[in-house]
């Protein structure tokens, strides 16, 4: 059995210095890795990002992250990214890794993802030249996410996303911002690409638990959905598209 535990929109800044910490103390005796799904920071100021791998320096397991639209703000992105990496976590965006687990391998590939909207109600690459850009980066993110997951050979492939592929996890947010926490690019890339588990964070005030329109598993691990300072998955290398993810441990104090 693999286990994964997974957070988004932690929010991280100097002020909550030592908050974060107690939560993790036994991270180690429970998962296997650590999935960070961005708007890990306020406002993408390096200063956060410092305090946040101040928190999470203690961690053993191994830490994969993607950024937010958070994240981006300041226009610090690379050093953001580059703190994190000096504490150990692996920054994806567009790529994978591989993570070797109690005789398993566990393929995560990962990207911030953009926004589009879902079937029957997004956007296009037509008219003016802004509306073509939005989605052509929405675009060009999922498709470096199906290249990632496509070409993992793991005995279990997680995807890894801040913006929401399905709109499922984003019941409770209200419509009209759909096209803007989401995009079904991603949905597709998931399904094309084989994803036993997709978790994206961005959705405060979504639902946790959805699936892509082929049947993938996705969870919305953003902080204020779960409530808890992470989720604990479990996954087994046999497991297909409709194998239920949640851990059947009862929770633990602290998760």
């Amino acid at each position: 059995m693999i286990h994964v535990a997974a957070v988004g929109d932690i929010h991280f800044g100097p002020d909550g210095a030592g908050t974060l910490r107690p939560h993790l103390e036994h991270l180690n005796e429970r998962a296997d890795l650590l999935l960070l799904a961005g708007d890990l920071t306020r406002v993408g100021a390096p200063d956060e990002a410092r305090a946040l791998a101040d928190e999470l320096a203690g961690v053993e397991v191994p830490m994969v992250g993607v950024l937010g639209n958070h994240d981006y703000h300041s226009d610090a992105a690379g050093e953001v990214t580059a703190v994190l990496e000096d504490i150990g976590v692996t920054m994806l965006e567009g790529d994978s890794v591989v993570v070797p687990v109690n005789g398993s391998t566990v393929g995560v590939a990962g990207t911030k993802g953009f926004g589009g909207g879902f079937v029957g109600a997004c956007g296009s690459e037509f008219g003016e030249p802004e509306m073509k850009a939005f989605m052509a980066h929405a675009r060009c993110l999922a498709e470096r996410l199906e290249q990632a997951l496509t070409a993992l050979d793991t005995d279990v492939k997680v995807a890894l996303l801040h913006y929401a592929p399905c709109a499922d996890t984003l019941a409770g947010e209200r419509l009209e911002i759909y096209p803007f926490l989401g995009c079904h690019l991603l949905g597709e890339a998931v399904d094309r690409g084989g994803a036993t588990l997709t978790v994206h964070g961005h959705a405060h005030r979504g639902t946790e638990r959805g699936l892509t329109a082929g049947g993938h598993h996705v969870r919305n691990v953003a902080q204020p959905v779960i409530g808890h300072a992470y989720r604990l998955f479990c996954l087994r290398s046999d497991d297909g598209a409709d194998a239920d993810p949640e851990c059947a441990v009862p929770a633990l104090t602290g998760s």
